[in-house]
């Protein structure tokens, strides 16, 4: 039966979702230029290996660890309440991570800015689900915001290229106060506060628990991934999976729960938060290798290796503004699998890098930029649209700590594997008469490789370096071939799981010029609320919940 359409969203909701940009925007920034930083900071602080990879990745595992719980805690204090002092908190993280003086300084500043950068997404998101009710302006809305990402990357190499060529490598991070700043300052104005009324309390146990599960079940991937099997690995993944279950059963237990286990019931967001895992592991553990390719490998400035991202970047920004575009035609398992199969070629292209091949390069990142992004826009909204408002935070959450989960993972598992090759191909090829602490030393990182040759005389340090390049282009090779295995098996899954989704026409539709229709008509005059759930659906088994209450 036919129902009144929803109210369509107005100018206000528009300039909203500008702002709601702003906190994605500075998430990708952050961490591309992290990636440009590195061998100025390596060169700095004199991180170990191991102490690299939590540089880059403990913020996002933190991220990935808090969102359920901030997720939580919005829908019970108000999203604009949380966006907004998470805003404070990260400028404020910001400013010390810039100004770290060693590397476990410099772990603490980002596991800070994970902490407050968990508070931004899930309010994000959930604020443009209760913003924009009609499901094609909400489409478009949140294509937007992922397109936000790809913003970030774009001016990330660029405006760090331009900072790290100018000043020291911490200017980076202050990058996100200003950005911060105008959100705090427009947001307020432009954005409405949302909380569920029905939400009840917050369990504290609850978020200790949801944390504690998913660290030591990290740092155990970590540990095998980098050393193989050992003991430390298998007791802290078992204290992990405990804690984690010990979490799952006071969920079904509580009247209120942290996490709502029955949205990861509802088949639609279960196999898209699967799917987006896997898109971003696959991601997330080459484009660190990728900037370090770039200025390690092939020499470049970090100016040139940030404006030689920006294609990738681009290619990012029209693959997620198609996405709404292409579902209006064709079954949303189509998009998805066949994204991530072009994706699949693109990091097969780069499985042949040598240590000289930037055209081969360029065409495989682009390849896989072009391929992601649609897929990391429609399972974002198949996941948002598909939970009722009233869990728009709970889905939100679990919506980003995927994401995050999976670039972490990403970045620990294949980034292990690339430097597990770098270390066999170097310690085959590395040149006869190094001195014993020159070969550790170049077996760690390959900036410390290419520091320690030129430390040595003639031809032995220039026999070293090229050793050093190629066998990192075989560490970059081999994780991309990872990648592809990766990326093949989610289009699978999308073809598997979300094949019964049809094709919608509810999930692209340019905003009014200027027009205020927030009381108008959807103007086909569909009765939306009969879609099935999905792209454009409105929540579970077609629900459609009233504007909630505003306050």
């Amino acid at each position: 039966m036919s129902t009144a359409a929803p109210p369509r969203a107005g100018r206000r909701e528009w300039t909203g979702l500008a702002a709601l940009a702003l906190p994605t925007l500075l998430i990708s920034m952050d961490m591309t230029v992290l990636y440009l930083a590195m061998p100025q900071l390596s060169a700095d602080l004199g991180p170990t290996s191991t102490q690299l990879l939590w540089i880059t990745d403990i913020y996002g595992f933190l991220i990935a660890g808090a969102l359920v719980p901030m997720g939580a805690l919005g829908d019970r204090v108000g999203r604009r309440r949380l966006l907004l002092t998470g805003a404070a908190l990260f400028a404020a993280a910001s400013v010390l991570a810039a100004y770290s003086t060693s590397a476990p300084m410099l772990i603490g500043a980002r596991a800070l800015l994970g902490l407050a950068g968990a508070t931004l997404m899930p309010s994000t998101l959930s604020l443009v689900r209760v913003m924009f009710e009609d499901a094609r302006q909400r489409g478009f809305a949140v294509a937007v915001v992922m397109t936000s990402f790809s913003v970030g990357t774009t001016l990330g190499p660029v405006l760090g290229g331009v900072l790290l060529t100018h000043f020291w490598w911490g200017s980076v991070f202050l990058l996100g106060v200003p950005v911060m700043v105008l959100l705090l300052a427009v947001g307020p104005t432009v954005l409405p506060e949302y909380r569920d009324p029905d939400a009840g309390r917050l369990d504290p146990v609850s978020a200790a628990l949801s944390l504690a599960a998913l660290l030591p079940v990290v740092y155990a991937v970590k540990q095998l991934a980098e050393h193989g099997v050992g003991w430390v690995p298998a007791v802290t993944a078992a204290f992990g999976v405990a804690v984690g279950t010990a979490f799952v059963r006071r969920q079904r237990r509580l009247s209120d729960p942290l996490l709502d286990l029955g949205l990861l019931g509802d088949r639609v967001i279960n196999a898209s938060l699967g799917i987006y895992l896997l898109g971003l592991l696959a991601m997330g553990g080459t484009q660190l290798f990728i900037a370090l390719y770039l200025q390690e490998v092939l020499g470049l400035s970090p100016m040139l290796a940030g404006a030689w991202m920006v294609p990738a970047a681009l290619g990012t920004i029209v693959g997620s503004l198609l996405a709404p575009l292409l579902v209006r035609r064709l079954r949303p398992f189509v998009v998805i699998s066949g994204s991530l199969l072009l994706a699949a070629v693109g990091f097969g292209t780069m499985t042949r890098l040598g240590s000289d091949d930037l055209p081969l390069l360029m065409v495989g990142y682009v390849i896989v930029a072009l391929g992601l992004s649609p897929m990391i826009a429609l399972c974002t909204d198949l996941v948002i649209s598909t939970a009722p408002p009233q869990r728009a935070g709970a889905a939100s959450a679990l919506s980003e700590t995927s994401g995050e989960l999976g670039v972490a993972l990403g970045v620990a598992v294949l980034g292990s594997l690339g430097l597990a090759g770098y270390r066999d191909r170097l310690s085959h090829t590395a040149p006869d008469g190094l001195p014993p602490e020159a070969s550790d030393g170049a077996a760690d990182t390959v900036a410390g490789a290419l520091r320690i040759s030129g430390e040595l005389p003639g031809h032995l340090g220039d026999a070293l370096a090229d050793a050093a390049r190629a066998a990192f282009a075989h560490g970059l090779a081999l994780a991309c071939a990872a990648a592809t295995l990766i990326v093949i098996t989610a289009a699978v899954l999308g073809a598997v799981r979300l094949r019964e989704l049809p094709a919608s026409a509810a999930t692209a539709v340019q905003p009014d010029s200027g027009q205020d229709t927030s009381s108008g008509p959807d103007t086909e005059g569909r009765a939306t609320s009969t879609q099935p759930a999905g792209v454009g659906g409105d929540g579970e088994q077609g629900h459609r919940s009233d504007r909630r209450k505003q306050s």
